[in-house]
């Protein structure tokens, strides 16, 4: 589900596949993080997710509130219950201020987006966790075979 209640469904073989060996772990960080559903878009203002838990960047709404401190909880979260459950990596919606793992929208409430990542995503790979978009799926699953060869 997105930031504003509508849906944003992948289907996937794979991600079925992965659902009978019961190798998902559902999660919003942003609902973690304290977000209701629906909820303000939010976008990050400066260079990424990285900056942000570095304290150097921020993400907010449309109206300039500063957010940031709901994305940083709910990214805990995150790592949190990835490391409860032995996760590897994770499949994560691009383009988000929590979960883009390639890309992030611009920080000026365009529609644009740029090269990025998020803070939850910056934050699990910093874990050593590694990200892939739902447009990497494939990979995902090669990667998957790789660790466990």
């Amino acid at each position: 589900m997105r930031y504003d209640g509508s849906a944003a469904t992948v289907t996937s073989a794979i991600l079925d596949r992965w659902i009978r060996e019961g190798r998902l772990v559902s999660f919003c960080p942003e609902v973690a993080g304290g977000f209701p559903v629906p909820r303000p878009s939010a976008e990050i203002e400066g260079d990424g997710g990285s900056a942000v838990l570095r304290g150097k960047a921020r993400v907010v709404d449309e109206s300039g509130r500063d957010l940031t401190t709901y994305f940083v909880t709910g990214a805990n979260e995150a790592l949190r219950a990835a490391q409860d459950q032995d996760v590897r990596l994770a499949v994560l919606k691009d383009g988000s201020p929590s979960c883009g793992s390639s890309l992030i929208h611009g920080g000026d409430f365009t529609g644009k987006t740029r090269p990025g990542m998020g803070v939850t995503t910056a934050l699990l790979e910093n874990h050593g966790i590694r990200v892939f978009s739902e447009q990497q799926i494939q990979e995902a699953d090669d990667y998957l075979a790789q660790i466990e060869a």
